[in-house]
């Protein structure tokens, strides 16, 4: 059964548990091959189900199809589950190989498809970033980011507004927290995180500028799936609704 365990993991990772399932209904129904390769226009779909159903091999359909169920069940669940993972800016160690923060950060943006909600405090034009948030704008991902502003960092932050960073990427979504919101006068909007779906969330003491994300030593880590992700977007989605944050207008952009 090995042969026909490879082809099941090979058909999950590329089809999904949903088209999983659907293989496993059309091979429990005695669907023919033919019937079962058209029934899905998805690329590489065909070569998938005719490696399945190869790798059969005289297994009963019954069996075939429960074995695809329980992959797709497991697939499905394994997404689910909560991973974390750390991540870091500055030099490598060649024995303790690491994420680093620029390279979690552009793959978190790339793999948005519907939302994508960015924090920082400082911010400065990093070219992977900013065209990893061009192409998801171009892809419809609805992007929003929360900056410091100059007067907010109550001068601990020089040169341009941080978000003349994002002037480039069209159709973004920028916030702030105005300093007359704030309870103390020296309070900040310190948070650097990032959030791709609700489902991925990266925590980082890194900056978006290239010395934050590539050359200083900063640390963060990276979750997928579990509570966290969601309740970060949601936390920031209160404080947009209760008008702690606001949109950032009339500055430089």
């Amino acid at each position: 059964m090995t042969s026909f365990e490879d082809a099941t993991g090979r058909a999950v990772d590329r089809l999904g548990p949903t088209r999983l399932r659907a293989i496993a209904d059309g091979i429990q129904a005695g669907s023919s091959l033919t019937a079962l390769c058209s029934a899905d226009s998805m690329s590489g779909y065909t070569d998938t189900v005719r490696a399945i159903i190869l790798a059969q091999d005289g297994l009963p359909d019954q069996v075939a199809a429960a074995y695809l169920r329980g992959a797709a069940d497991g697939y499905e669940r394994s997404e689910k589950a909560e991973r974390i993972e750390a991540v870091w800016s500055g030099p490598s160690s060649h024995s303790v190989p690491v994420r680093s923060t620029a390279q979690a950060l552009v793959e978190l943006v790339s793999e948005a498809t519907g939302e994508l909600l960015l924090m920082t405090y400082s911010a400065k034009p990093h070219p992977p970033v900013i065209n990893a948030l061009t192409a998801a704008r171009a892809r419809g991902v609805a992007v929003a980011v929360v900056v410091e502003t100059l007067q907010g960092a109550g001068g601990a932050i020089a040169g341009t507004e941080p978000a003349a960073a994002f002037r480039h990427v069209p159709g973004i979504e920028l916030w702030h927290w105005p300093p007359g919101a704030r309870s103390e006068s020296g309070a900040k909007m310190h948070a650097k995180i990032a959030v791709a779906d609700r489902r991925a969330l990266l925590v980082s003491s890194a900056n978006l500028t290239h010395s934050g994300v590539d050359t200083n030593i900063e640390a963060g880590v990276l979750v997928r799936g579990g509570h966290a992700p969601r309740r970060a977007a949601e936390h920031v989605t209160h404080l947009i609704a209760a008008g702690v944050l606001a949109r950032l207008h009339g500055r430089e952009q």
